[in-house]
C-alpha cells in the first residue's frame, strides 16, 4: 500500500529501520531540548494522506524510554484518515535529565494499520459474561 506523504519544514519520509519492523521511525524536524516533566508537540515535517479505512498509530521509541524517560502523552496517539495537517508526536521527559534533540533525530515510531467504524446502537440490557462488569484489575484476582 501507498502512503502518499508531503514534507515541509525540513520533514523526512518516514522509514523502516529493517525489513521485519512494523513501525516507521518519525524523525524531528527541529533542534529542542526537553527538561524533567516537560512535554512538548514536536514537528515532524510529514503531512500524511492515510487511505480510508486505516489509521497511523504513533507509538514512542523504547531506546528514548529506556535512555533517557523520554516517552508520548498520549501513546498511541492517532492520525484519522481525513487528516491533512503536520503530524506532531506529543513527546514527555520522565526522565531526571535536561535530553537535547536535534533535527533528524529519530522520536517515535508511526504503525499504520485497518481500522473499522461501527454502529453505536442504544439497548437496555448487554449479554452476561463472565467478567461482567469488572474493571481495573479484576481479572487478575486469585
Amino acid at each position: 500500500m501507498n502512503v502518499p506523504v508531503r514534507l515541509s519544514n525540513g520533514g523526512a519520509l518516514p522509514q523502516y529501520a529493517t525489513t521485519g519492523a512494523a513501525g516507521a521511525d518519525l524523525r524531528s524536524a527541529e533542534d529542542f531540548s526537553l527538561a524533567p516533566m516537560e512535554r512538548r508537540a514536536v514537528s515532524t515535517g510529514v503531512h500524511l494522506q492515510i487511505p480510508a479505512g486505516y489509521e497511523g498509530q504513533v507509538r514512542p521509541r523504547s531506546g528514548l524510554a529506556m535512555r533517557h524517560g523520554i516517552s508520548m502523552v498520549n501513546s498511541p496517539g492517532t492520525i484519522d484518515s481525513d487528516y491533512r495537517g503536520e503530524v506532531k508526536v506529543l513527546l514527555i521527559n520522565l526522565g531526571e535529565h535536561v535530553v537535547e534533540f536535534s533535527a533528524g533525530d529519530r522520536i517515535a515510531q508511526l504503525v499504520i494499520c485497518p481500522v473499522q467504524q461501527v454502529v453505536f446502537e442504544s439497548v437496555e440490557t448487554l449479554d452476561e459474561t463472565d467478567r461482567g462488569s469488572g474493571g481495573f484489575g479484576s481479572t487478575g484476582q486469585g
